[in-house]
């Protein structure tokens, strides 16, 4: 019985399309468990993490007022950036909700509607290099390495796995 149960579910989950949204979440949110910043862009959207604490902890990095005068605005205009990927992502998400609710959905407008959903995230992630840059210009190299001590930036960081003991 609980082989069955089991086959069951696993087929639900993997015949639901991977775009499927939970009540009320873009993809992403699903995609991060709904907590805090995107983990789906990766490195991306630590960028406002990274701007914001060099803000909070500007005396401990050593910022001259005429840096904060460069990084504040910056930071907002991230912050922005960040709240119209959102948006623009969750109505093109529901856009293939829309389309895909039908049992026979035409697939020409489902491909033009994941294709746009992947270049809504290109240019996202390509606006946010931008900042990026922009940011590590103003830093010297001691400032730098500060920042990348507070805030680990290695791509694929992950907690260490736990070692699986063998049983005998």
């Amino acid at each position: 019985m609980n082989r069955i149960v089991l086959s069951l579910l696993l087929t639900v989950v993997f015949a639901v399309p991977a775009f499927s949204q939970m009540e009320g979440m873009s993809m992403m949110e699903q995609y991060r468990g709904g907590h805090g910043q995107m983990m789906g862009m990766g490195n991306m959207d630590k960028m406002g993490d990274m701007m914001g604490m060099c803000i909070e902890h500007s005396d401990k990095m050593g910022l001259t007022d005429d840096q904060m005068v460069k990084i504040k605005p910056l930071h907002s205009e991230m912050q922005k950036k960040q709240v119209r990927f959102r948006a623009d992502l969750k109505i093109a998400e529901i856009e293939l909700k829309d389309i895909m609710e039908v049992k026979d959905f035409d697939m020409e407008k489902a491909d033009a509607a994941v294709k746009k959903i992947a270049a809504i995230k290109t240019a996202h992630h390509l606006e946010m290099l931008k900042g990026m840059k922009e940011m590590r210009t103003i830093l010297t190299d001691e400032q730098f390495n500060k920042m990348k001590k507070m805030v680990p930036m290695k791509m694929g960081d992950k907690k260490p796995a736990k070692k699986k003991m063998k049983r005998p």
